[in-house]
Parts: C-alpha cells; sequence; structure tokens
C-alpha cells in the first residue's frame, strides 16, 4: 500500500524551530516531486513548498521564504521541512504529498498525500 506518513509537528513558542518529516511506504520517493501544504482552521489550502526529485528546482511560498527549507533524503526515503522564526499565523495542519511528475507547477496535481501533522505556535 502506498503510504506517506508525516511527524515531527508538535507546540513551540514563537520564534522556535521544528523539523517535519515526510516518510513514504511502498514506493520510493526519489522519482517524485514532493510538496508540503497546511491548512489553518477557516482557511484553505496553502501550498508551503516544493522540491522535484532531483531537487533542481524547490520553490518557496513568500510567506516562509528565508525561514523554512526543504530537503530530501533519498537514502532514507524522506523529505524534511525546517522550519525555523516560526509565528502563530504558522499554526496549521501540514501535509506532504507526492506526485511523479517532475514538475512543481500547481497544474500537474499530487498523487499521494499523507494524513498531516499539527503545528501550533504560541505566543
Amino acid at each position: 500500500q502506498l503510504q506517506l506518513v508525516e511527524s515531527g509537528g508538535g507546540l513551540v513558542q514563537l520564534g522556535g524551530s521544528l523539523r517535519l518529516s515526510c516518510a513514504a511506504s511502498g514506493f520510493t520517493l526519489n522519482s517524485y516531486t514532493i510538496g508540503w501544504f497546511r491548512q489553518a482552521p477557516g482557511k484553505e489550502r496553502e501550498g508551503v513548498s516544493c522540491i522535484t526529485n532531483s531537487a533542481a528546482r524547490i520553490d518557496y511560498a513568500d510567506s516562509v521564504k528565508g525561514r523554512f527549507t526543504i530537503s530530501r533524503d533519498n537514502a532514507k526515503n524522506t523529505v524534511y521541512l525546517q522550519m525555523s522564526s516560526l509565528k502563530p499565523e504558522d499554526t496549521a495542519v501540514y501535509y506532504c504529498a507526492a506526485k511523479r511528475v517532475n514538475s512543481c507547477i500547481a497544474y500537474y496535481k499530487y498523487d499521494y498525500w499523507g494524513q498531516g501533522t499539527q503545528v501550533t505556535v504560541s505566543s
């Protein structure tokens, strides 16, 4: 069964850091573009970051540029999202997703989604 599992969420204070992990089972992530998304209560889901299978292309939402870093460890079949200088507005459920297309362009939809991990930033 193809599955993505996020971990690493939690409660952190303003200015703190967290590292989210997205691990795959049933398939190898190195052939997939991976995206991180988040959804806050009452808001639409938004894209946070994306990394293509070769890491040749990396994108960030303007709201997280300079604070978040996406990376992948294909040997561990895992993609990470390092989050620093966290703000209360970063509070959301964070999801990772995978797509076969080697592109971060939103036109190409994601094939698999994880269940999400909660990130809460207190002020």
